[in-house]
């Protein structure tokens, strides 16, 4: 009988040193392949150069990915510490449509019962979004806005075929804009969200290691 080959390792990029910080956990869930936490730097280039790296190291070639962090939500009634799995990511280059996204949203409910999880479509900007900008992001049918996530799944899927997901934590909304991260009552809420969202993306990516039928 020849051996199992084995699973496919779990490459998981944030952009702040922040969101690595709330990615860091004394207790670790097997998911049956590696798990490496990487922090990309600032921005889509930083993203997609960061990413592109990574991926050509062996070890990870067939790895699944998963963008996390911290996003503006555009939506009116969004809070911060609320939850955003997108159904795919777009940028001007494109769009990358994400898997799992269902059992994303049910192992994020049960990892942090109480917060809300939306779903759509996760759009990117080379900066800070405030004000109007939120509006005219909202009707192109964007859910939220981050810096990273579409360049992220784009370098991962130009590297080779994979699943790939994203998922972020609002930590400003349009009733809510934030200043800076480490002072405001949002931010801290969203960084406590993102402490505890770890189990939910492992069972993710234990998911893609069941067979098909």
């Amino acid at each position: 009988m020849s051996p199992r080959p084995a699973p496919a390792p779990l490459l998981i990029a944030c952009a702040l040193g922040i969101e690595q910080f709330a990615l860091r956990r004394r207790e670790r869930v097997t998911t049956g392949g590696p798990v490496t936490v990487l922090r990309t730097g600032m921005g889509p280039a930083a993203a997609e150069r960061s990413v592109t790296r990574m991926l050509t190291d062996p070890a990870l070639r067939e790895a699944a990915v998963l963008a996390t962090g911290f996003c503006a939500g555009l939506a009116p009634g969004m809070h911060p510490g609320d939850l955003v799995v997108a159904e795919e990511t777009r940028d001007p280059r494109g769009s990358v449509p994400c898997v799992g996204t269902e059992l994303l949203k049910k192992e994020l409910v049960r990892a942090v019962p109480g917060r809300t999880v939306h779903t759509g479509p996760l759009t990117g900007s080379d900066h800070v979004v405030r004000g109007h900008e939120r509006a005219d992001l909202l009707a192109t049918g964007a859910i939220a806005v981050d810096m990273e996530s579409a360049a992220t799944l784009l370098s991962a899927v130009r590297a080779g075929e994979r699943p790939v997901a994203a998922v972020r934590v609002v930590v400003d909304a349009p009733e809510h804009e934030l200043v800076r991260i480490g002072t405001v009552r949002g931010g801290i809420s969203a960084f406590r969200v993102l402490r505890s969202v770890l189990p939910a993306f492992y069972e993710w990516h234990r998911s893609l290691l069941l067979p098909r039928r």
